[in-house]
């Protein structure tokens, strides 16, 4: 896992090509110019999802990706996010492979999404993500989805 900010970001693309085009997407987009969607960056090896939703109490079902990388962002708002060793985990709960996404039980630690904080999470993290700061709020959110490997 990594957390830190966009201003940063750039000092990490020596870890894969993938990763650098992702940070690179996020350091020089103007996201208020872009609707909700998916965005092609390089084919299913990287793209992004630009999303708006309501932030929630709890998220007691962390979630984990065997295929993809997150980098998550949040463009409006503040959220916080549940994070684990995957290895934590006390129970898989299900799981998609289509949508390469699993989901679990087990104990996470909060860290908080907002400005220019950046998470990027592996397919070793959990993470609950989308829980309100107090009270449930509307953000806006960019996740950058980087094919591992």
């Amino acid at each position: 896992m990594l957390y830190d900010t966009t201003e940063h970001l750039l000092a990490y693309s020596s870890l894969s090509p993938r990763l650098e085009r992702a940070f690179r997407f996020l350091a020089e987009t103007d996201f208020s110019a872009l609707p909700d969607g998916r965005i092609e960056l390089d084919g299913t090896d990287v793209f992004a999802d630009l999303s708006t939703y309501e932030t929630r109490l709890i998220n007691d079902t962390p979630e984990a990706h065997r295929k993809y990388i997150d980098v998550q962002y949040l463009l409006r708002g503040k959220e916080l996010v549940g994070v684990a060793p995957l290895s934590t985990m006390q129970e898989e709960l299900s799981g998609d492979v289509a949508r390469d996404i699993w989901f679990y039980r087990g104990p996470t630690e909060q860290l908080t999404l907002s400005g220019s904080r950046v998470l990027v999470l592996w397919p070793q993290d959990a993470h609950a993500p989308c829980v309100a700061v107090g009270a449930p709020e509307t953000v806006r959110k960019c996740v950058v989805k980087v094919r591992k490997g």
